[in-house]
């Protein structure tokens, strides 16, 4: 459901510019795509978290997976991070409301991200980049190494299974999912955690399809 959502904020948006030879969007609606975008990466980012732990609940503690990993237990955790998720991209996207373009306004991206918004901006961003990543990189980060620790648990349980066939057949049941967590991070932090001064916006538009299509 995240995934799906996640792909229909921008795409139907960029086909119709297409179709329409259209590249325009309203104020209201920028911060709107922006708002909703960032909401399912958020999402996207806790699900990859849940689904590691729930892989090493299931290769480290096999026989008590199903009182670990209960429903209500899932539908507490997907419930909590929509909260959170929510709550974070309101606080950015408060902060972008305000901000003042008054000179170019044409955005070299394909839908509305927060970093070639902010250049176009001739408002003090100063803040905006501060919470970026600062918050920001908390609520990426924080994921990424609850991911790094399931993992880390994960091998030294398998390494510890006496079959070869037995250890590729546990570490090939994670291969999927660890494959989107190096191709989600790495294009996430490529975009998002650096300075202004040294992105371009080719390389930020090849990153970001990459998280915002292929990823989903």
């Amino acid at each position: 459901f995240v995934d799906i959502c996640f792909s229909f904020t921008t795409v139907p948006k960029m086909l119709a510019n297409h179709i329409l030879e259209t590249q325009t969007i309203s104020f209201c609606g920028c911060l709107t795509q922006m708002y909703f975008v960032f909401t399912f990466v958020d999402m996207d980012n806790f699900l990859l978290a849940v689904m590691a732990y729930d892989h090493f609940v299931a290769e480290c503690h096999p026989l008590h997976y199903t009182a670990k990993m209960t429903h209500q237990l899932c539908a507490l955790l997907v419930a909590g991070l929509w909260v959170v998720a929510n709550l974070n991209v309101l606080l950015h996207t408060l902060l972008m409301a305000p901000l003042s373009f008054c000179a170019d306004n044409a955005i070299t991206h394909f839908f509305c991200d927060v970093t070639p918004l902010l250049k176009l901006s001739c408002s003090d961003t100063h803040l905006n980049e501060v919470i970026i990543l600062s918050e920001g990189a908390l609520v990426m980060i924080t994921p990424f190494l609850c991911i790094l620790a399931s993992y880390m648990h994960i091998t030294c349980t398998v390494l510890k299974v006496p079959s070869t066939k037995g250890r590729w057949k546990a570490f090939s049941t994670c291969g999927s999912h660890l494959a989107v967590v190096l191709l989600f991070y790495s294009t996430i932090i490529a975009v998002y955690f650096n300075p202004l001064s040294s992105h371009s916006a080719e390389k930020d538009t090849m990153a970001t399809v990459l998280y915002t299509v292929v990823t989903p």
